[in-house]
């Protein structure tokens, strides 16, 4: 049986990005795999990677319990707006204090590469944006993903994945809405 971590990184707990996380979650369930939603809105943690790599930071409980349910999954979902072509503050925050050395990637030693210490494990992307899609990946060349994607899951060993954006958030009506969430509760029928 799959084991499922899904994570809200929206701030806001009223949020369509909590409502894909759901539907999400929903769909998982229905095939059997065991799912836990975490809304980081729900941690309490500081965000600022003080020393940055220089000094270790100890981690405040709930950041201890969700780099465990990290380590227990099989399929990573990240669901979460893209702000200023970005990750929302909170997600990024999570990120740098989650994802350390030792932890997530390690130091070879006398070499330009690194150990990724989450190989094994797959992940989605589930991202909004009031951006047409077509224009963000085009012109913008898409940094909240690529940062995601590339940047961390990637690096740290998480493969492969996968992508699912909406976008014209701030223009889209009910209906439309209704077919995001859908689609959201069949990716996670799929767990891929």
């Amino acid at each position: 049986m799959k084991k499922i971590l899904i994570i809200n990184g929206h701030p806001d707990k009223e949020s369509f990005c909590t409502a894909l996380s759901k539907s999400y979650e929903r769909g998982a369930k229905n095939t059997g795999a065991t799912c836990k939603l975490i809304h980081l809105a729900d941690l309490k943690f500081n965000p600022i990677l003080h020393h940055g790599y220089r000094m270790r930071t100890d981690w405040e409980p709930d950041l201890m319990a969700t780099f465990k349910e990290i380590e227990a999954a099989d399929h990573l979902v990240f669901v979460y707006p893209v702000w200023w072509a970005n990750l929302p503050a909170l997600l990024k925050g999570f990120i740098d204090r989650v994802f350390l050395p030792g932890y997530a990637f390690e130091s070879k030693s006398d070499s330009f590469y690194y150990k990724k210490l989450l190989k094994g494990k797959t992940a989605r992307l589930i991202v909004t944006m009031d951006a047409p899609v077509w224009y963000f990946n085009r012109f913008a060349g898409k940094p909240g993903i690529t940062a995601m994607k590339k940047g961390t899951l990637e690096f740290c060993g998480v493969k492969p994945v996968k992508v699912t954006s909406f976008g014209m958030m701030k223009v889209c009506d009910a209906k439309r809405r209704d077919k995001m969430l859908a689609e959201a509760e069949r990716l996670g029928t799929v767990l891929k």
